[in-house]
């Protein structure tokens, strides 16, 4: 088995930061380099101040403190770690193309083009490349295609390992995975990337298969949850219509041991970086094969999804009285879910840009997310101008000072300390009526009520 030391990861984001710094943890005697070209984020990666790194998630500080320095290193030098790796993770951004064929569909591979390009053009000897970013299947055919086209005579084996962390939970996912899912062709090349994984993972999660079944493995696991959030999501709207409770439907739907009680919370609808992604993938994937029922059913996740998000800025109008011109709207919360700065596909993006057109004043507190990264969001939706939303979003570090003065609060953001705030003070400083409509079901209904809160949550 081909002996491992150099370990380079190509990109230093969400993915590979935290996923090197824990096998950089676990495996104290290879070396493990993590390349950007980004410099700002290398530097970042790099503080002192560990309260700095890029990425908020919970025990990550702790995991680059064990092996920063030690064996796992942040550098810009991209061509000096391809060089000297023995196995090299592509993890770089794979956006939804926003031009030409598949677009708003179809993964952009630009980026991962480039890697293997530049890793063609600088490697020495043979080499492991790993698929680290969600790709559709049938990448690691292009990989191989230009890496064995472009290079002098160097043998790569190309390995399919995808990420199933949940952001806000990544390093206790990491330190204790479900599966560690390896596909490939070269029983060498796979049984070195075993041999990483097993140092801390028991052997029965670790599942090796031919590279196409991991490439779908992952963008169809990302579906399946995210159509259990959007077939809750529509049963809601049908309890609010007939007088049910989503959440008891839930319960009892989730009793039932073939379908289980996970990803069963109605919400204001799922925000992150694959969800979304990997669904348009599967259903540009299927159309690409002629499977239109294929994707048409798939299609639909994701249109309920963003019905979700626009039936309850809807709900906001509505209820205030058909009109949010010039009231004062307090969002809690910005980051598509709690635990995480990542703001990435966002239900509180949409809701905000919905409510913004008819010129609502939006005041936005989140614990972990910027003011800069909430007008990047909406500047990026190219609603309005840039000038527009910084006139009608202002963005606080202080929840009271949000809501001081509000005529509603929005939960947008499931943190647990919202739930711990003095709601009485809350309501004096309101005008009134106070309501607050309750995206996450985070709050206390009854206690709310009894303060003289006008309370919406979805599903009830």
């Amino acid at each position: 088995m081909k002996q491992i030391k150099k370990i380079t990861c190509i990109g230093a984001g969400y993915v590979g930061g935290p996923t090197m710094s824990v096998i950089a943890q676990k495996n104290p005697h290879i070396q493990v380099t993590v390349v950007d070209i980004n410099q700002a984020r290398i530097a970042a990666w790099n503080e002192e101040d560990l309260s700095k790194l890029p990425i908020y998630e919970k025990g990550l500080d702790a995991v680059v403190a064990e092996a920063r320095g030690r064996n796992l290193f942040f550098d810009t030098d991209v061509d000096k770690a391809i060089e000297e790796a023995d196995m090299i993770f592509i993890s770089v951004n794979t956006p939804t193309k926003t031009y030409g064929k598949g677009k708003g569909q179809a993964a952009d591979l630009k980026f991962i083009e480039l890697c293997a390009r530049q890793i063609a053009e600088v490697a020495k000897d043979d080499k492991i490349v790993v698929e680290k970013s969600t790709l559709p299947v049938r990448t690691a055919e292009t990989l191989k295609s230009i890496l064995d086209n472009t290079s002098s005579g160097v043998n790569f084996h190309v390995l399919s390992n995808p990420e199933f962390l949940a952001e806000g939970t990544a390093i206790a996912d990491l330190h204790n995975p479900d599966r560690v899912l390896i596909g490939g062709e070269n029983t060498e090349a796979i049984n070195a990337l075993v041999g990483i994984y097993a140092s801390w993972v028991p052997n029965e999660r670790i599942l090796t298969t031919n590279l196409w079944s991991s490439e779908l493995s992952k963008l169809v696991a990302n579906a399946f949850l995210a159509q259990r959030v959007s077939s809750i999501n529509a049963v809601s709207e049908l309890c609010e219509a007939t007088g049910a409770n989503v959440d008891e439907v839930a319960k009892a739907v989730g009793m039932d041991s073939r379908i289980g009680p996970k990803f069963l919370k109605a919400s204001v609808g799922f925000g992150g970086s694959c969800f979304q992604k990997d669904i348009l993938n599967l259903v540009y994937i299927a159309r690409s094969y002629n499977l239109h029922a294929v994707a048409d059913y798939w299609e639909q996740v994701i249109i309920m999804n963003d019905h979700q998000k626009t039936r309850f800025a809807e709900k906001i109008i509505q209820t205030m009285y058909n009109t949010v011109n010039g009231k004062q709207i307090a969002f809690l919360g910005w980051a598509f879910k709690k635990d995480t700065n990542d703001t990435r596909e966002s239900a509180a993006i949409y809701v905000a840009d919905h409510l913004l057109d008819e010129e609502a004043q939006v005041v936005v507190y989140d614990p972990k997310v910027s003011a800069a990264q909430v007008y990047k969001d909406l500047d990026a939706l190219g609603t309005r101008a840039p000038e527009a939303n910084r006139r009608l979003v202002k963005v606080v570090d202080n929840a009271y000072e949000a809501m001081d003065g509000a005529h509603a609060i929005a939960v947008l953001t499931e943190w647990e300390a919202f739930k711990t705030y003095d709601w009485a003070q809350i309501k004096e400083g309101m005008k009134k009526p106070a309501f607050v409509f309750d995206g996450r079901k985070l709050l206390d209904r009854k206690q709310l009520e009894e303060l003289g809160f006008k309370y919406y949550a979805i599903g009830e």
